[in-house]
């Protein structure tokens, strides 16, 4: 009764969600933009159940299909780069039938990249963020597919965070910085007595890419959950009720809003 009445709801609000989007919209284009936006898709399996589905993989191929509006949203605005948090490490330790059908569905969608007309006709830069060899075979070699597809289009870089965590970037940026000077033949000693923070960025798997302006998190949880946890130091936080597979172009339209309001101090 509840999921029937929630539906109705949006069906008699919907013309003035229309209206108010339109309005959003035109003024939208004199606002400050992000360059880059980070997004923790969140409330994908809460939206299969909120709608009644039995199966939450639902929700997320819901959240799948989601991306391309968002997508679209970001080209019309001018975001050139855009890092969504698609699966995290400790989603490994969810049901072994759930992550297993999550993976194959990350693989078709990323197979399906290769030939989707609007990611070539909008010049859309698919690069993956994360634990590449946790992942099945067939998974890495779909996302290689995509990103070789996809390698000299510069118009937007979307950045897809899978077997993704915030400590485990960071651990193995400092790994492979600290490997990088042994090489060298530098004491460790020395190399610790010079180390500074700008060292770790080219290491990061986002390197080449300017930290996130604004961080997006759907679903009600006001938490970061260690999303990018050295690149959005100085990022601004927009926190959005609405379950990721619901996300509208109006509750893009409010981060952005609440982006351009804001006075970005960088720690000051």
């Amino acid at each position: 009764m509840r999921s029937l009445w929630n539906r109705t709801k949006h069906v008699i609000k919907r013309p003035l969600y229309a209206a108010y989007e339109r309005r959003l919209t035109g003024k939208a284009r004199a606002w400050r933009k992000p360059e880059h936006i980070g997004i923790i898709m969140d409330g994908n399996r809460r939206f299969a159940r909120e709608f009644g589905y039995d199966d939450v993989v639902r929700g997320h191929e819901a959240g799948a299909e989601k991306l391309h509006d968002v997508l679209g949203w970001c080209h019309d605005f001018g975001v050139r780069y855009v890092t969504l948090w698609a699966f995290s490490l400790d989603n490994f330790k969810r049901s072994e039938s759930e992550v297993k059908r999550l993976l194959q569905l990350f693989e078709e969608k990323f197979r399906e990249i290769v030939g989707d007309p609007r990611v070539h006709q909008n010049q859309v830069r698919i690069h993956n963020i994360g634990r590449m060899a946790m992942l099945p075979p067939t998974l890495q070699q779909a996302i290689k597919s995509a990103e070789d597809a996809t390698r000299e289009y510069t118009k937007l870089q979307l950045n897809v965070a899978v077997a993704y965590g915030g400590r485990e970037e960071v651990t193995d940026a400092l790994k492979r910085y600290l490997a990088d000077e042994a090489e060298k033949g530098r004491p460790l000693a020395e190399v610790a007595s010079e180390f500074q923070a700008s060292h770790i960025d080219p290491y990061l798997y986002t390197n080449g890419v300017p930290d996130p302006d604004l961080i997006i998190r759907t679903s009600g949880e006001l938490r970061m959950s260690g999303f990018l946890l050295w690149q959005s130091v100085y990022s601004e936080y927009y926190f959005c009720d609405t379950f990721w597979p619901a996300f509208r172009k109006i509750d893009f339209l409010r981060a952005l809003r609440a982006f351009d309001l804001r006075q970005r101090r960088y720690g000051k």
